[in-house]
């Protein structure tokens, strides 16, 4: 079943993050997914949810998004990430 991680972030330090921006591509790929929408500006259409910015990636199913959020390749840029910005991730299983 296709799983998408949606991650709702604020930027601390662009400079920073620029790394994990130019290098997360790669890992995406890797792990069989792709982006869906890439660091918007969303419109908040109902609620009190106020996400700065949004990136939802799509993967063939929640194990390859597990790996990719485990691959130890990764682990220095996931810290760069959570250094870098306010994050929250949650992962969803979707049914196309």
């Amino acid at each position: 079943m296709t799983a998408y991680l949606i991650l709702d972030f604020t930027i601390l330090d662009m400079s920073a993050f620029r790394q994990y921006i130019d290098a997360v591509p790669a890992f995406i790929a890797k792990h069989g997914g792709r982006y869906i929408v890439r660091g918007v500006e969303p419109e908040v259409m109902e609620g009190d949810w106020k996400p700065e910015r949004v990136v939802i990636l799509e993967f063939p199913a929640a194990e390859n998004a597990r790996a990719f959020l485990d691959d130890p390749d990764f682990q220095d840029l996931i810290a760069v990430r959570k250094n870098a910005t306010i994050s929250k991730l949650i992962l969803a299983e979707g049914c196309l």
